[in-house]
């Protein structure tokens, strides 16, 4: 039986409403029967690409130069932004605003990754968020790892996601013309910047091989899309949930450390507008939040929307599993010695 997906199952911005738990959800909600449909040509290239992609690391650590190495490392971290704090934070979920030098670069960034058009995530991401872990969800954690990560690329679409997708408001991200224009003429764009640009670059600026460039720059193409896929299914299903407990997204350190700050995946489904998504911002596990934060304080990026620390406590009270740890000075379960050793600064006498 197809699950009722006709109310929203998540929020998007900061003033959407919070859904409230007052009637929780089925702790299993299993998807239907629908039969999937294989795309093979999908498999055909998503099969050959992940072997170029074992020879390419196969290779840098062989024959690659080291320049080469040390340039497609650059480049995951570019492309991994363009879609953390880019495609997600920015443009899905409109979690902060940026002026036009700043989004230009995010969608070059964006565009490396290849991870289709921004005004395309951001639908499905949207659609996601809405309908999360239903047959209208994307890539539908209900239906296993191996869906959610890679499967949902290799057949064609449930029709609820089609369906619930043409109902997303998009109209924000139509009325920047620099996401028109990267939409409009994406399928000249993305081969230069993702594949092209990357493999001469090491060819004429350190003559570096054509086998390793294009190999070694493959792997730097994949490595970004399994970072960006563990989101949709390890942080669905392998983590901690003291935000919320009644829905799958969960707390992922192993996620964090590969996506660029992405695994905080419990607190982000519940409070999406937050452009840390997560509660902290370690810039050691969040290296997007330091991204933002950096071109927050000369002036490229403003209105960062972030979550109290008081709402935070309330939700986790009223639906978190009990994992969250200290809050700050003056929770219960504060350690006495750190009462006793803490440094108080300009203290007031």
């Amino acid at each position: 039986m197809t699950p009722n997906i006709s109310i929203p199952a998540g929020v998007l911005h900061e003033n959407d409403g919070e859904v409230v738990g007052k009637i929780i959800p089925a702790d299993v909600v299993k998807p239907s029967e629908h039969k999937l449909q294989l795309v093979w040509r999908n498999i055909i290239i998503f099969v050959y690409l992940h072997i170029v992609a074992v020879y390419g690391l196969y290779l840098m650590f062989t024959s690659a130069k080291i320049l080469t190495s040390i340039f497609v490392i650059i480049l995951a971290h570019f492309s991994g932004l363009g879609v953390t704090a880019g495609a997600h934070r920015l443009w899905a979920h409109r979690s902060y605003k940026a002026n036009v030098p700043l989004r230009l670069i995010l969608t070059v960034f964006n565009t490396l990754a290849f991870e289709n058009s921004v005004i395309e995530w951001s639908r499905d991401h949207r659609v996601h968020h809405k309908f999360s872990e239903t047959d209208a969800d994307p890539h539908n954690a209900k239906r296993g790892f191996f869906f959610s990560h890679i499967g949902w690329l290799l057949c064609r679409k449930h029709p609820d996601v089609k369906i619930k997708g043409k109902g997303i408001d998009m109209s924000d991200l139509y009325e920047d013309p620099i996401l028109v224009f990267q939409d409009r003429y994406y399928m000249i764009l993305m081969p230069l910047t993702c594949f092209i640009f990357p493999t001469l670059a090491p060819m004429y600026l350190w003559n570096e091989t054509f086998l390793n460039a294009f190999c070694v720059n493959i792997f730097r193409y994949i490595y970004t899309l399994n970072a960006t896929w563990l989101v949709n299914s390890a942080a669905h299903i392998y983590g901690h949930k003291p935000y919320d407990r009644y829905i799958n997204p969960s707390e992922n350190l192993t996620v964090s450390l590969l996506a660029l700050g992405e695994g905080w995946h419990n607190y982000h489904h519940t409070f999406p507008w937050d452009y840390k998504t997560s509660e902290l911002g370690k810039y050691s596990v969040n290296f997007s939040a330091a991204f933002i934060d950096f071109f927050a304080k000369i002036g490229w990026a403003y209105d960062l929307k972030t979550v109290s620390e008081e709402m935070i406590r309330k939700r986790v009270e009223r639906t978190g599993d009990g994992t969250h740890e200290v809050w700050g000075w003056g929770d219960k379960d504060q350690l006495k010695e750190d009462y006793e050793e803490a440094v108080i600064i300009n203290k007031k006498s």
